[in-house]
């Protein structure tokens, strides 16, 4: 997760705005103070404030634009596992469908979760958990169907392989799911939150990267020079050229016509890269350079590889529950899924932390996390029913687009939520995405698994590394889980208690690495005697931004919306809801903060969850 910190050398993104930016009249003003540059760090749109209607568009597809690779990526890794590798059509439909539901648990975490501008999107967490299911042998793919000229896509035994296998993954998902709504609306996730620290988080999410190197191999391997040509690229626009601005025209009623400061290769270095090879590839595959055998290396770097997908992809569709069929349920699935969804709320609750100190909020009472973790649960709920193979959590990328941009008005997250349900429904646009070449796809992950992996490491920034038990908790950890789930896979039969479900659940939690690694971390910094300042366990900060005018003081930020919490607020019953505000207590925190003497504190955030960033690229 970025931190503002990082961010205090970009500009923010300049396009018709001269001077203080204009309000939304609803919204709450932070102040010209906001925009002076010696207060540059702090947001020049607040959460509850409303910029006008074309920065509010612009700003929106920029979000959209900043997680649509991870988004993407999601589907065509479990396409692998679902044997659909040569099924571009249906690759594209899961590709709606995860935007679509993405989208809408966007718009309901915004709105009746968390409400703090954080987008909701597909969660890798969940996606080692169901590639290890996926990997059992009752599970695994049919020889015929690696084969591109062995598989009808339309035969209805074809179509029974691979849905029988989404409907299992879809069950595992909506029960697991169940979880992680229970420990939100009854809140407890703050008891769960005070034994998982930074040394159970960082080999997690570190060994989410780590665990699929060999099938991002496998794709960038398909054509190294291309690749490597997208690698390049990528790092070129996202490290290199960050900060070099493209200048665009531009119309104010001030300056009237004029250019402006556009920051093309801070705001979509992942899209860019993608275009400028998939353009390369195309150029190869008219002039016949790439070859058209099969068999010969290089030719899946051909753009014609996947058939006319686009032309066969209706414009509308219209995801729905059930669309690939009732689901099933598989007792070792859900034991996956729980391990992966647990990592994905730890994450989840740093998010919020940040996301809070970015938009100028104050932190997320614990009303407003419970809440939250709630909301992500029905999402993934949602995610299993519609079928995307996958669950729903908050974006940590989208988070750190927030100090870049300066704008934390959820006004912006919930355009983008609407704005991604549409282009859920538009089915050119999946097929578009599912026909990009597996080379080019290869590359981007090498750089996005890679950034996984470094931010998870980044969580024990908060832990004293100088110890020697921190270090040997985390190395231990690290190396069992890629030592034991590697000698599991090659020895399958070795786990044989003689009860066939037991048998699947240890498989499955034995071949995910991160819940081997996060399970022996959490074991370890639990038992092992540390103090909490050794251990990254101080708690969290109150983040206050030195210009209380950008802050907005009170909790009201957290409310629920259309009147639901005044109406609530006269209740006494309201104060044993864990997911409920209650006024009375509020006030009296508040009072408290009234009579502490004021000054300016150094702002920081201690134990935040680290995951992809993919603005940091």
């Amino acid at each position: 997760m970025a931190s503002g910190e990082e961010s205090n050398g970009l500009n923010t993104i300049e396009f018709d705005m001269d001077g203080d930016h204009q309000r939304g009249e609803e919204g709450k003003t932070c102040g010209s103070s906001c925009v002076t540059e010696e207060d540059r760090n702090k947001p020049t749109y607040c959460v509850t404030d409303v910029p006008p209607w074309y920065l509010c568009i612009f700003l929106a597809m920029q979000h959209y634009l900043t997680a649509f690779g991870a988004i993407t990526a999601i589907p065509l890794i479990l396409s692998e596992g679902l044997c659909l590798q040569h099924d571009s059509l249906t690759q594209s439909q899961l590709i709606n469908t995860i935007f679509f539901t993405s989208g809408l648990v966007t718009v309901l975490q915004v709105t009746f979760g968390v409400r703090l501008p954080i987008l909701q999107g597909g969660t890798f967490s969940l996606v080692t958990p169901a590639m290890a299911m996926l990997s059992l042998p009752e599970w695994k793919c049919p020889a015929w169907t690696q084969n591109a000229t062995l598989v009808n896509t339309s035969s209805p035994v074809f179509i029974e392989v691979w849905q029988t296998r989404l409907r299992t993954l879809q069950g595992s998902i909506m029960v697991a799911s169940l979880l992680q709504i229970l420990v939100g609306f009854s809140g407890l996730i703050g008891l769960l939150m005070r034994f998982i620290g930074p040394l159970t988080i960082a080999p997690t999410v570190s060994l989410i990267g780590l665990s699929l190197f060999d099938s991002i191999g496998q794709k960038a391997g398909s054509h190294w020079g291309i690749s490597a040509m997208t690698t390049v690229l990528i790092i070129l626009f996202s490290q290199y050229l960050r900060r070099v601005p493209v200048p665009v025209p531009a119309y104010s009623k001030a300056k009237k016509l004029h250019t402006s400061k556009f920051y093309i290769f801070q705001i979509m270095p992942i899209l860019l890269g993608i275009g400028v090879s998939w353009l390369v590839c195309y150029l190869l595959t008219i002039f016949d350079v790439l070859p058209s055998d099969p068999t010969q290396y290089g030719h899946l770097a051909r753009t014609d590889v996947k058939g006319d997908v686009v032309n066969e992809a209706s414009w509308f569709t219209l995801p729905y529950p059930g669309q690939w069929g009732m689901p099933a349920v598989s007792l070792a699935g859900v034991f996956g899924m729980m391990a992966g969804i647990i990592c994905s709320m730890a994450e989840s609750v740093g998010d919020y932390y940040a996301c809070a100190r970015l938009s100028g909020a104050p932190p997320p009472p614990s009303h407003a996390i419970n809440r939250g973790i709630g909301v992500e649960g029905l999402g993934s709920l949602l995610a299993g029913a519609f079928g995307t193979g996958n669950g729903t959590t908050s974006f940590s990328e989208n988070v750190a687009a927030l100090a870049i941009t300066k704008v934390g008005s959820r006004m912006v997250i919930l355009l983008c939520g609407f704005f991604m349900i549409l282009i859920g429904m538009l089915g050119k646009v999946g097929a578009i995405f599912a026909s990009i070449p597996t080379p080019v796809m290869g590359g981007m992950l090498l750089i996005m698994f890679g950034v996984i992996a470094a931010a998870g490491v980044s969580n024990l920034q908060s832990t004293d590394m100088n110890s020697s038990r921190n270090i040997f908790i985390f190395g231990f950890s690290i190396m069992s889980a890629l030592v034991i789930p590697n000698w599991i896979m090659k020895n399958p039969g070795f786990l044989d208690t003689g009860v066939k479900e037991v048998d699947q659940v240890l498989q499955i939690l034995l071949t995910t690495n991160m819940f081997v690694g996060g399970f022996l971390g959490f074991f370890l910094d639990n038992t092992i005697p540390g103090t909490k300042r050794e251990r990254g366990l101080l708690p969290r900060d109150k983040v206050h931004l030195e210009d209380s005018s950008c802050t907005l003081g009170t909790e009201e930020v957290y409310d629920l919306p259309f009147g639901i919490a005044s109406c609530l607020s006269s209740q006494s019953w309201v104060r044993y809801i864990p997911f409920c505000p209650w006024k009375d207590s509020r006030s009296e925190k508040q009072s408290e903060e009234n009579n502490m003497p004021q000054g300016r504190g150094e702002e920081h955030l201690q134990n935040d969850t680290v995951v992809f960033d993919e603005c940091a690229l």
